[in-house]
């Protein structure tokens, strides 16, 4: 009787546990999706603008020196490939701290890309009054056309340059970049948030795309594994069955990604709210500089440099975007067969990136491919076919 009873009892008990579980969503636990997440809608259909950028590639590395122009002092704060955004505020801190040893406290900055923005708002910080001067504005500027993605040695230098003393002065910029994006983390309009990023492979070989051509030609610099890796959290490879991309392999690792149009945002307002100024001019030469007021300026013209100051070191690569309709349950970004996804609020992106770092190079063409965006998009597609 008393193992029947127990038995009853635990019928019963059963039941009513099922019928609270029916009732009360709090009980019910679902499994929990395989990564990445949800699939994505990924069609031709979809895309609303393909966008070509020119990134500016100096062999050495950034321009960072100051030199003399008439009475003026410049500051050069250019020529960071496609590492633009990525060490904009260690390299704006570089070029505040050189403006400012100018003894002027009355500062223009030409350009109002990734690096002028940071560099004006890091005067401002140190005390100066801080004009800038620029053609365009964002989401005019070439630095709008970025991918979004933080990746602060895209493209920063060859290999051969990438001398102890560069090292040093990389690494203090990306690791003060990084923590300077800490504190956009969580605002309005996510200018600032953390992606997992997936590099699928229809194979076990999860190695990376090839460091230089097999042509021949030297190798970039490729300095986040030597020097920052401990900021990138663990790369663990997900294994066929344990993801919901079918018979393929993952490794996922987690990034910064910028919305760079509520990024941009942000950025001109507290300029502006710290009452900088804002001033729209062209220039063709060095020279035109004389007519404006402030001593010291800080040169953040990008690969307008190459014209305007005749830097023939500068070397354009060019980059295309296909920007799609944002679908915003999807938090991952993909890469896949020399094809980029990233899942940025302002518009999902979608990139070819080629074999290696020369794909795009000395190409300053900005007529936008509707077969390249095609095929990007396609490819990523095919995941989730």
């Amino acid at each position: 009787m008393l193992t029947r009873r127990r038995a009853l009892a635990g019928a019963g008990a059963a039941a009513m546990l099922g019928a609270m579980e029916a009732c009360s969503p709090l009980l019910q636990r679902p499994p929990a999706p395989l990564p990445p997440g949800p699939p994505l809608r990924a069609s031709v259909d979809r895309i609303t603008a393909i966008t070509v950028c020119t990134r500016p590639f100096r062999a050495q590395g950034p321009r960072l020196d100051v030199e003399r122009v008439g009475e003026q002092t410049i500051v050069h704060n250019y020529g960071h490939g496609g590492s633009g955004w990525s060490l904009s505020w260690g390299s704006g801190a570089i070029a505040a701290r050189q403006a400012m040893a100018s003894g002027e406290r009355d500062i223009g900055v030409i350009g109002c890309g990734a690096l002028g923005l940071t560099s004006a708002l890091l005067l401002q910080r140190a005390g100066a009054k801080v004009t800038i001067y620029t053609r365009d504005l964002p989401p005019k500027v070439r630095s709008s056309l970025a991918s979004g993605i933080w990746s602060p040695d895209s493209r920063i230098c060859l290999q051969q340059h990438a001398t102890p003393a560069f090292k040093k002065t990389w690494e203090a910029m990306a690791r003060e970049s990084f923590q300077a994006y800490q504190n956009l983390l969580g605002l309005p309009g996510d200018p600032v948030e953390f992606i997992d990023n997936y590099r699928v492979s229809d194979t076990a070989d999860m190695a990376a795309h090839a460091d230089a051509p097999a042509d021949g030609r030297p190798a970039f610099a490729d300095l986040q594994r030597e020097l920052i890796d401990d900021l990138i959290p663990d790369r663990p490879v997900l294994a066929p069955g344990t993801h919901a991309l079918g018979a393929r392999y993952l490794r996922r690792a987690t990034f910064m990604m910028f919305n760079l149009t509520a990024y941009a945002r942000l950025l001109l307002s507290d300029f502006l709210a710290a009452g900088g100024r804002i001033r729209i001019a062209e220039f063709h030469a060095p020279a035109d500089f004389a007519a404006l007021p402030q001593r010291t300026l800080v040169n953040a013209t990008g690969y307008g440099a190459r014209a305007l100051f005749g830097d023939q070191s500068l070397t354009p690569v060019r980059g295309q975007l296909a920007r799609m309709i944002p679908q915003p349950d999807v938090r991952y970004g993909l890469f896949y067969k020399d094809v980029s996804f990233v899942p940025r609020r302002d518009g999902m992106v979608f990139q070819v990136v080629g074999e290696s770092d020369y794909y795009g190079y000395d190409d300053e063409t900005t007529v936008a491919d509707p077969a390249e965006a095609r095929h990007a998009v396609e490819t990523i597609a095919s995941l989730f076919a």
